[in-house]
């Protein structure tokens, strides 16, 4: 039997597209503008734009995973969960490739970046607030850009992915008396959460589920934490502790940020098992 003939005539693809069109890589490539003749300075603007499509990437797959948990749908929700990890892995990764530029290599082009800040990341602000994490004040960072600032406000105004599982754990274990989930401020721990929690890790074969849904979470801030981790070495390495671009902190404030738990009910419980 003779097999029809594929190819995009065939299959209703637009015939005159090309896989570089499709990606629209003239536009993607032509996006690194250096202002320096440093040589590294391309590496330093490669590293900081792949790491920004890998953010839009977790936060499609984080908004999508907390839609699948609303919906009741924990398979998908596990495979984004997984995915999302997997990305902080590639972003670890990408550190090292960073890492070969040497103090005397940044000095070269860093007055180049003026006020500009890795700080100013609107989609790292935005992970953090998805993953509640949230500083209201963070978002006058992004005043001057009313539909980031938009964006911003907007997923302070629903419950974060951790707080929906939080409501998920005490729906599936047939609780109703939630605590309070305040949307304006980062996550701290609550007893009567923990006290959940123990339960599900007490009993895995009843509550898999949960159990499976308490170690994605625990792996994907695992992966988070590693990549903050790996933040300022790299920062340390390369500026050590002066000040860093724009007036911020520099390693200081990147080691303060290592203290924060997204999941501390997760952390905690496994010191009472």
């Amino acid at each position: 039997m003779t097999r029809a003939p594929s190819g995009p005539s065939v299959d209703g693809a637009p015939v005159d597209i090309s896989f570089g069109d499709y990606l629209r890589l003239p536009s993607i490539l032509t996006a690194q503008a250096p202002l320096s003749e440093a040589h590294d300075e391309l590496l330093f603007i490669v590293q900081h734009q792949t790491s920004e499509l890998w953010m839009k990437l977790i936060l499609h797959e984080l908004n999508a995973a907390r839609d699948a948990l609303k919906a009741g749908d924990t398979a998908t929700m596990f495979k984004m969960l997984a995915r999302v990890s997997r990305i902080f892995e590639q972003l670890n990764n990408q550190w090292d490739v960073l890492r070969t530029m040497t103090p005397a290599d940044y000095t070269a082009f860093r007055a180049a970046l003026g006020s500009s800040s890795g700080f100013q990341s609107y989609q790292y602000r935005l992970i953090e607030f998805v993953l509640g994490n949230r500083n209201p004040s963070m978002q006058s960072q992004h005043a001057h850009l009313p539909e980031v600032h938009d964006a911003l406000a907007a997923e302070l105004a629903r419950p974060s992915f951790y707080h929906e599982v939080i409501l998920f754990l005490f729906r599936t274990l047939g609780v109703d008396d939630v605590p309070s989930l305040p949307r304006d401020r980062p996550h701290t721990a609550l007893p009567d959460v923990q006290k959940r929690w123990k339960i599900v890790y007490e009993d895995i074969a009843t509550h898999w589920v949960l159990y499976e849904l308490a170690e994605k979470l625990v792996d994907l801030e695992d992966y988070f934490r590693r990549w903050r981790f790996n933040h300022v070495t790299t920062v340390e390495r390369v500026i050590g502790f002066k000040r860093g671009t724009g007036g911020t902190a520099g390693v200081p404030y990147l080691r303060r940020m290592l203290e924060v738990e997204l999941i501390p009910e997760l952390w905690n419980v496994r010191g009472e098992l």
